[in-house]
């Protein structure tokens, strides 16, 4: 098992009144203070590359525009730096929004170069984004899965198919596609697609082979979405297991009972996104949330049951850190107290590679490294005994190529076979 640790990154400033509510595109950057954004960034790099020291083995990154609650921007920027401050780790942007990228050559060629400094530790995640993003961006959400479709499609012929050659499609057009720098894993860098619960891109996922990542989710739903991508993958014609399938939660590690339950009721206290399960409270309108266009009926529908106050119509989540807590939303405590809920999550949902989720909302950097230190001693050493009982493996741990399409992966596998 493939053992990670997140970080959305929020902002952290008590004087602009943010914390506690959502904010994403309603709120003017008057208030943003980039002395207190200089500080964040840097500190935010420091907790990561002290992940790898203490033995974690993925770094996950994420992106939003116009919101407070995640200062990451352009993810690629920190991924850059970290693939040369770190040595080991997998990095892994889940991801970059590929229907607000006009220029999709631009950043296959920005991957590559990512892959090549890292020595070969980039997972490309590739990401529909959230309404917002596209609002922010300018991009018509009715195009929004045609747009991902097409720049994956175009990305993946950029990086394995010799050049130069012309692309005329429906949203891009290239006379001329000859990148000179091109990925140092081969045939491709592997792709992950992460989700909170859609049907459609679990299919899409299960008919690319590509490993899907569940969001910070409720264990049902998620348990759900899993059988589905099994489902699917059935369909295909392979028997997909725990390498293709990944699971974010929130888990925070302490010495003591009184200084975790302190450090894990901040994971809501920080400005508020209200997108995922264990989010802070907040209502969004929604057409930010699903704006017009952006999926489908059936969807729309589900993600209704999940998200929506029945009542107002608005997406809410709740809140209480008690209830998050009962719920798995949210796990926190001494070790003793940690790795049985973490067994249980192993067990239940028998992903092959987990994200442990910290340092979020209004936790200090002091909060941050205690967990990332007793990470190192106690959790990933007994997770990854867990794992190997309960046969548990990471797409890196098979040959089947989970990660690659299937016809890029035979077409490199019959590549190798005439070269030998």
């Amino acid at each position: 098992m493939l053992i990670g640790h997140f970080n959305e990154q929020p902002w952290q400033d008590p004087s602009t009144g943010l914390v506690g509510s959502f904010h994403q595109l309603l709120v003017s950057n008057q208030h943003y203070n980039p002395e207190i954004g200089r500080d964040l960034y840097n500190r935010y790099i420091d907790e990561k590359i002290y992940a790898e020291e203490v033995g974690v083995e993925a770094l996950m990154f994420n992106e939003h525009h116009s919101a407070p609650y995640c200062i990451q921007g352009v993810t690629n920027v920190e991924v850059f730096i970290l693939a040369r401050q770190t040595s080991k780790v997998k990095l892994i942007p889940l991801g970059n929004p590929l229907p607000i990228w006009d220029d999709p050559l631009w950043l296959a060629e920005s991957l590559a170069m990512t892959d090549m400094i890292s020595g070969g530790r980039l997972v490309s995640g590739f990401v529909r984004g959230g309404g917002a993003e596209s609002i922010s961006h300018n991009a018509n959400t009715t195009y929004n899965r045609e747009r991902f479709n097409e720049a994956h499609d175009f990305i993946i012929k950029t990086w394995t198919t010799p050049g130069p050659f012309r692309w005329e499609g429906k949203h891009h057009h290239f006379r001329y596609v000859n990148p000179w720098c091109l990925p140092l894993q081969k045939p491709h860098p592997p792709i992950w697609i992460p989700g909170v619960s859609s049907p459609e891109t679990v299919k899409w996922c299960a008919e690319h082979h590509y490993p899907y990542v569940m969001l910070a989710t409720q264990l049902e739903p998620t348990k759900e979405m899993f059988d589905l991508y099994h489902q699917h993958a059935a369909e295909q014609g392979y028997k997909s297991g725990p390498q293709n399938v990944g699971y974010l939660f929130k888990v925070h590690v302490d010495a003591t009972e009184q200084l975790a339950e302190e450090a894990g009721r901040r994971f809501i206290e920080g400005v508020a996104n209200p997108f995922i399960a264990s989010g802070n409270e907040a209502t969004v309108p929604p057409h930010l949330f699903l704006p017009p266009g952006y999926t489908s009926r059936a969807s729309v529908a589900r993600m209704s049951r999940l998200f929506n106050d029945q009542k107002t119509g608005q997406q809410i989540v709740t809140a209480d850190y008690d209830t998050q807590v009962r719920n798995w939303a949210i796990i926190a405590g001494t070790p003793k107290q940690v790795l049985p809920k973490v067994q249980h999550v192993l067990e239940y949902l028998r992903p092959g590679t987990i994200f442990l989720w910290d340092g979020d909302g209004s936790m200090t950097h002091e909060d941050q490294m205690r967990s990332l230190r007793l990470y190192g001693e106690e959790i990933i050493p007994a997770a990854k005994e867990m794992a190997k009982e309960l046969d548990l493996k990471s797409s890196f741990e098979t040959n089947d190529g989970t990660g690659i399409a299937p016809e890029v992966w035979a077409k490199h596998k019959a590549q190798q076979k005439a070269a030998v």
